[in-house]
């Protein structure tokens, strides 16, 4: 009778094992196919970024980023994709001439060399709490 309740023991370890290698194994799959950057359809470069070394408060981040083309939808996906902080801000400013493209950008406005402003053709915010805005800009 001992033999009996040790197989029946030994059966429900290998099951839960079974239970948990499969969910493992399954998670590990989940996080691979995870959205990111590399499905952006459109060629794109960024070309500066701005993170402040607070680490206990709100963090801000700001990008400049280079497109190929004029894609609405891809810049949207491109500025959801980006690092986000609860009660932070990030910012991402599109550009389609890489030669006026921003290299370097500031945690102050306007966030980049003023005269780089006639070639921002959008910019996409998400603020605290993930609240999030897209803005084509008028050129």
């Amino acid at each position: 009778m001992k033999l009996n309740k040790f197989m029946k023991t030994s059966t429900l370890f290998y099951v839960i094992v079974t239970i948990v290698i499969g969910l493992a194994i399954w998670m590990v799959i989940d996080a691979g196919s995870q959205p990111g950057l590399g499905d952006i359809k459109v060629e794109f470069e960024e070309k500066a970024s701005y993170r402040n070394e607070n680490n206990t408060g709100p963090v801000q981040r700001i990008y400049a980023v280079w497109m190929a083309e004029a894609d609405w939808d891809e810049m949207k996906r491109y500025g959801e994709l980006m690092p986000h902080t609860k009660y932070g801000n990030t910012k991402v400013f599109f550009f389609l001439d890489k030669n006026n493209t921003p290299t370097k950008v500031f945690p102050d406005e306007p966030y980049y060399d003023a005269s780089l402003a006639p070639y921002c053709v959008a910019i996409f915010e998400k603020k605290a709490m993930g609240e999030e805005a897209f803005r084509q800009l008028d050129k």
